[in-house]
């Protein structure tokens, strides 16, 4: 299992150009990789989901850490070399070729708790995000979901997950993010680690479902920092007017409607989606 051939061998036998229009920009390093596998602990028998896995750098980090992988992957060219470090692993790796974004991941995890770890390809990597994050259902390990969230990021991206209020990053994608879950930077990657180099920088982001707020609808949360954010430069009283009851809301709990979204805290947000719930 350890004498796999070089990723840079796997990708040039194969064909494997990295394709803009995918996202796609591949890790080499085994040793990142490596350290990227053990981010959310021991993963020896454990279920793990991963998005465009292309030539397997990642997927050959799990494996060795004894995780059983499901990769889902768009592009066919990578199959090949998939299969054949199923071989290398067997009864560990399932391969479904299909688009991420249509797909129900807990059916395909057959209903079991799961982690992801994903170097995601950048034009799906926020919806993706969004969508892990979303619904009402929670904590989600509980109804059959993820455990943990181990995600490949442009750096600015994961700079918006886990930004503060007042932060010049800070907007919606930091409240879902943070509401109800504990969203950490994992660790930096130079550009200089994939082939081809991206242009911008990268980051692992950490995420682990938190405690969920008491009377607090998931959906009315995402429609409250839809609306503020969406116009995050105006006032709170010009964002949230669209809103019914969100400028009550502000006013019961002695929040200026003269401020602006990205000065309004998580646990703000939070009190005002509860109030409106």
């Amino acid at each position: 299992m350890t004498d796999l051939p070089p990723i840079r061998d796997v990708i040039k036998r194969h064909g494997l150009a990295a394709t803009k229009a995918l996202g796609q920009n591949f890790l080499l390093d085994e040793q990142l990789l490596a350290r990227i596998a053990a981010v959310p602990g021991d993963l020896a028998g454990a279920q793990v989901l991963e998005v465009g896995p292309g030539p397997g750098g990642l997927t050959r980090a799990l494996l060795r850490a004894g995780a059983k992988v499901t990769a889902i992957e768009m592009d066919r060219r990578c199959l090949p070399a998939l299969e054949e470090l199923g071989e290398a692993f067997p009864g560990q790796l399932t391969v479904i070729e299909g688009d991420a974004l249509k797909l129900d991941h807990n059916a395909l995890m057959n209903g079991e708790p799961f982690h992801v770890l994903s170097n995601l390809p950048y034009n799906v990597g926020t919806a993706l995000f969004v969508r892990w994050l979303s619904g009402e259902a929670w904590p989600p390990q509980a109804s059959g979901r993820w455990q943990s969230l181990t995600l490949m990021f442009q750096r600015e991206v994961a700079d918006r997950i886990v930004a503060s209020a007042g932060d010049d990053a800070y907007g919606r994608l930091a409240v879902l993010a943070q509401w109800r879950a504990d969203s950490s930077l994992a660790m930096k990657v130079h550009r200089s680690a994939f082939t081809p180099p991206p242009k911008v920088m990268s980051a692992i982001v950490h995420v682990r479902p938190a405690p969920m707020p008491e009377g607090v609808s998931a959906r009315m949360l995402e429609r409250l920092t839809e609306a503020a954010f969406g116009q995050r430069r105006k006032m709170l009283r010009q964002s949230l007017k669209g809103v019914p009851g969100a400028l009550d809301a502000l006013a019961s709990l002695g929040i200026d409607e003269t401020r602006r979204a990205e000065t309004v805290s998580v646990a703000e947000f939070v009190a005002v989606a509860k109030a409106l719930t």
